[in-house]
């Protein structure tokens, strides 16, 4: 490539993570909000957490759709759809009189996510050199971790100082700006697709994960009760319908032959841990914070800051090393820093301090960030150029998906023990829903680090 084209495409992916970074910041943001969304609405934790897990729920939808539709049309058209609607979503939530109309807003800002995501991996993986794909998917993992990350101390300084309908009046500018440059400089063509678009495989792939969300979100009103097992049942039920109309069909919503490599199954439970842990924190610490701890809205999202930092340094680190030594020393690291740093949470929770929870998500941002984009990264180093669309598709919904369960289930973990005694003290309850939680953290982690160990050892068997 020349020089100019090289500017072009560094801008064309500086739009695309712009998109995707205020995406995912304004997703996380409102969790500091939780409380006074439930006091200005009068409506309770379990029903007020689903503006981030449906917003997640639509990304992931969305997301399901980009392997098809990046092959069918431009690039740039996606982007602006992108772009479009976030700006939408962006005023509706701002001027939302009840909160149906802040959930319809939320809802539409998903569709901005869902595709400004895979589109920025898509251009990485299609226009960046293979000596450079570890560092550049180093930048775009810090996108992705660093905003969710974020998100709760820029949501708890623009509540405390201004009102949260501000969160979305400051975003919609730079939203702008980012539709702008990239209608500018996104060349992309669409590389054409062999089969139709299959709409009965999203409406049915919708179904599925719409039930499984659901189900972890009933736990919060109701308990491990008979709603829950049908929920899930369903889930299970449309998933393998989708997988049989997706194959059997004569249209195709995502080409999921790649999982018969048994090394891109295994990135995908790793990825799908990584993301649970990542966007799980980013509620259960400022939920935890404020109820337990009682922090402000500021504080509870200034605890996350620290990590924020750390681990947004971390990920062209770990892009570098990964480019000059192989994905499997990163991972692996990342996946012992989160052991350890889960571990401090379950093990020490009667001793967390702010400072104390500050000080632990520091290293777990960093093992994560050291993992999240090598993991990614490294999957699409053993299929084929054609199929690094399926994996980008797959390994996004997956990404959503997984923090779309992990809002839902540790809210409602929290919300379980909140409402067991409601008369009595809401600290101690929450105290014993975050144990909860935490447990269900380290447990992750030791999953994390077993995938992690069995792909290398499955890759380097394949090599031989």
């Amino acid at each position: 490539m020349t020089e100019t084209t090289n500017k072009t495409t560094y801008w064309a992916l500086f739009s695309t993570a712009l998109i995707t970074f205020l995406g995912i910041l304004n997703e996380t943001s409102m969790n500091v909000t939780y409380q006074i969304l439930c006091n200005e609405f009068h409506i309770s934790l379990d029903m007020v957490q689903w503006i981030t897990a449906g917003y997640l729920l639509i990304v992931t939808i969305v997301m399901g759709t980009t392997a098809y539709l990046i092959r069918k049309y431009a690039a740039r058209w996606l982007h602006l759809t992108a772009g479009i609607a976030f700006i939408i979503g962006c005023l509706l939530c701002a001027l939302a009189p009840n909160f149906p109309v802040l959930l319809v807003g939320r809802l539409i800002q998903g569709i901005a996510t869902g595709f400004s995501t895979p589109l920025m991996f898509h251009l990485i993986f299609t226009q960046i050199p293979k000596n450079k794909l570890g560092v550049m998917s180093g930048i775009a993992g810090m996108v992705i971790s660093f905003a969710p990350a974020l998100g709760p101390t820029f949501g708890g300084a623009v509540a405390t100082s201004l009102s949260w309908r501000w969160i979305f009046w400051i975003i919609i500018p730079f939203v702008i700006l980012g539709t702008i440059i990239g209608q500018l400089t996104i060349r992309n063509h669409p590389m054409g697709n062999d089969k139709p678009f299959s709409y009965l495989g999203l409406f049915v792939l919708g179904l599925s994960l719409f039930s499984f969300v659901y189900s972890t979100a009933q736990l919060g009103s109701h308990g491990f009760n008979q709603d829950f097992w049908i929920w899930c049942l369903l889930g299970i039920l449309f998933l393998v319908v989708f997988i049989g109309v997706n194959h059997f069909g004569k249209a195709e919503l995502i080409n999921l032959r790649i999982f018969k490599n048994g090394s891109i199954s295994l990135a995908t439970i790793t990825y799908f841990c990584l993301q649970f842990i990542n966007i799980g924190l980013s509620v259960i610490i400022p939920t935890y914070a404020i109820y337990v701890l009682h922090s402000s809205s500021f504080i509870a999202g200034l605890i996350l800051l620290p990590g924020s930092f750390a681990g947004a340094f971390t990920s062209p680190f770990a892009g570098t090393l990964a480019d000059r030594i192989g994905f499997r020393l990163p991972i692996s690291i990342g996946s012992y820093l989160l052991i350890i740093g889960t571990w401090f949470y379950m093990g020490l929770q009667s001793l967390l301090t702010p400072l104390m929870i500050s000080l632990v998500y520091i290293v777990i941002r960093v093992g994560f960030n050291l993992a999240f984009a090598n993991t990614i990264s490294n999957a699409s180093t053993v299929v084929s150029r054609q199929e690094t669309a399926d994996v980008n598709s797959v390994f996004n919904m997956v990404q959503q998906f997984a923090g779309s369960i992990s809002v839902s289930l540790s809210a409602a973990l929290i919300s379980i023990q909140q409402r067991s005694k409601p008369t009595s003290a809401i600290a101690f309850h929450t105290y014993l829903g975050g144990r909860q939680d935490f447990i269900m953290m380290f447990v992750l982690a030791v999953i994390i680090a077993i995938t992690v160990w069995y792909n290398f050892h499955l890759q380097a068997k394949t090599k031989q």
